[in-house]
């Protein structure tokens, strides 16, 4: 476990898939991350190299073809600690024998914490170190506790979006989108109850907003995920757990409809030789 504290937040990440698995508020001594209980046995998982599901959990690349679980393979492998310093921390994964099978693409892949104050920004940095496209995917899949304390109930939390919201739903067959229906109304307020996930995630592709917070009708205490420049959005939590995750995407499950072709697949990233590509998303805890 690595520690990284400064006098507002202390956070903790693991090795295995660069997780973080605390997220503890010095000034509120609230615990805001999911503490990967038997609903759930994850806290904050990276989805690299896609994200969401595959049809038939495989995609082709020229011809040939690879399967691949949900989410990709990098929130169970070992990433190594490249650099600590006093307020970041940065894990590193690159290809190797395992990823090869499934993946045929040289990568490095940098996950980097940053505390400033009451805020945590992670940041993906996503390298092609081949000789070829590289094509990939990568989001957040944090879980934050609902309720952040004992005696609260599930219903006294909402999500408050910053932009009012006319977006449509994208559901999920067998983890694959089939069709948007009518979902937001003008509105910039989702109430939460443990309902609300019963058919899986809430997926959209066009909210306005790029910031969400959880609060609580009844105290001022909560988190605002800040997520500027990702283009999907995953609202989901297990069946009767108490949590919610806030997913920012860059990349989304397969349709139900797909061909399977990876270059072709919707919300793929396509790097060349030598490029990188730089992300963030920014959890304030208040």
């Amino acid at each position: 476990m690595n520690i990284l504290e400064n006098s507002s937040l202390k956070i903790a990440v693991k090795n295995k898939g660069a997780e973080l698995c605390s997220l503890f508020s010095k000034h509120t001594q609230m615990e805001y991350l999911w503490q990967a209980g038997k609903e759930w046995a994850k806290h904050a998982p990276v989805l690299f190299p896609v994200v969401g599901q595959l049809k038939n959990n495989s995609y082709h690349y020229h011809g040939k073809s690879y399967n691949m679980e949900r989410h990709g393979f990098a929130r169970t492998m070992d990433f190594s600690l490249s650099e600590k310093k006093q307020d970041t921390i940065t894990f590193t994964l690159q290809e190797q024998e395992s990823t090869l099978s499934v993946y045929p693409f040289n990568f490095r892949l940098n996950i980097t914490y940053k505390i400033t104050d009451n805020q945590l920004e992670v940041i993906y940095d996503v390298a092609n170190t081949g000789k070829k496209e590289m094509p990939f995917s990568i989001g957040a899949h944090p879980a934050f506790n609902v309720p952040l304390s004992t005696h609260e109930n599930y219903r006294d939390y909402y999500l408050q979006f910053n932009k009012v919201e006319n977006a449509g739903r994208w559901l999920l067959q067998e983890g694959l989108l089939s069709e948007e229906i009518t979902y937001f109304n003008k509105t910039e307020h989702l109430p939460l109850t443990k309902e609300l996930f019963s058919n899986d995630a809430l997926v959209f592709k066009k909210l306005k907003s790029d910031r969400i917070e959880l609060r609580n009708n009844n105290h001022h205490h909560g988190v605002a995920v800040n997520f500027n420049g990702f283009p999907y959005m995953g609202l989901w939590a297990a069946h009767n757990a108490d949590f919610v995750c806030i997913e920012p995407w860059h990349g989304i499950a397969d349709s139900v409809n797909t061909n399977g072709n990876i270059l072709e697949k919707e919300g793929i990233i396509i790097l060349n030789q030598g490029e990188n590509y730089l992300s963030s998303y920014t959890i304030e805890v208040f």
